[in-house]
């Protein structure tokens, strides 16, 4: 099957996704049945494109942008799982078209293939959870943001219809605290199975990584720490859900862009 027709239908399901999202949004329509139908189609190609990256190599291919495009997928997913029951369906006008980009990005410059150099249950239990702990965090990130506007407008006593699409504010706030919780639950495993199954976990191209992860880590755990015995809500969780997700963007993909991208270096 070919590659790009399958990577530019899922561009397209994505973007038609948003768009029409977007549209019924400005309507003050609140039933996004047909776009999250849409969703499922582009997650659908989207799966596909990367099976068929993977039967071309054999493996899952990790240079910068296939990587990105693998985690967008994740992330995909989970958005439309997580929209079965909660009302998470408008981070799909940020998510899609994210996931679309980075499928255009991977298309339009493609990357000699860099393979993991080690085929162990271990290493995979490592991978998959650093990918999925990753996925969840990038949606309470984008949960926080929402949040910051909702809170913003409603002080000014002036919602524009984003916001009032939105569940209550209370409700929101809950949803976050839940996707950090379930985030940092596969972030936990994912450092655990690195600190056991990874030789060297500090070796040079690594030990930014960690150390930026586990920081992350402390984050994420102290807000979770701070909302149950103290009550902690608003601007201040905002804040460290975003500065918890930045530490994990540098740690998964700054070196990766620096090294891949412009150093050129494996």
């Amino acid at each position: 099957m070919n590659t790009l027709l399958v990577g530019l239908l899922a561009v397209s399901s994505y973007i038609s996704a948003a768009a029409l999202m977007t549209k019924q949004l400005l309507n003050q329509n609140n039933h996004h049945r047909r776009a999250m139908q849409i969703g499922w189609l582009g997650a659908g190609f989207h799966s596909l494109y990367m099976a068929l990256i993977f039967q071309q190599y054999a493996d899952f291919n990790f240079s910068f942008f296939n990587a990105a495009a693998l985690v967008s997928l994740f992330i995909a997913l989970l958005l439309l799982f997580a929209a079965l029951d909660k009302p998470v369906e408008k981070l799909g006008i940020a998510i899609f078209p994210l996931a679309a980009s980075l499928i255009g990005l991977d298309l339009i410059f493609p990357e000699q293939a860099r393979l993991l150099a080690t085929h162990s249950w271990q290493m995979s239990i490592h991978v998959l959870t650093s990918i999925i702990a990753f996925s969840l965090l990038n949606i309470a990130a984008l949960q926080a943001i929402l949040l910051a506007i909702q809170d913003q407008q409603l002080r000014s006593h002036h919602p524009k219809h984003l916001i009032l699409a939105l569940p209550p504010l209370q409700a929101m706030e809950t949803l976050l605290f839940q996707m950090i919780g379930a985030g940092l639950v596969f972030l936990t495993v994912a450092l655990g199975s690195g600190f056991l199954f990874i030789e060297d976990l500090f070796a040079q191209h690594l030990v930014h990584k960690t150390v930026l992860s586990i920081i992350a880590w402390i984050i994420f755990s102290g807000l979770l720490i701070g909302r149950l015995r103290y009550g902690w809500r608003g601007s201040a969780a905002i804040q460290w859900t975003l500065i918890g997700f930045v530490l994990l963007l540098l740690a998964y993909f700054g070196s990766k862009l620096v090294l891949e991208l412009i150093l050129n270096k494996a």
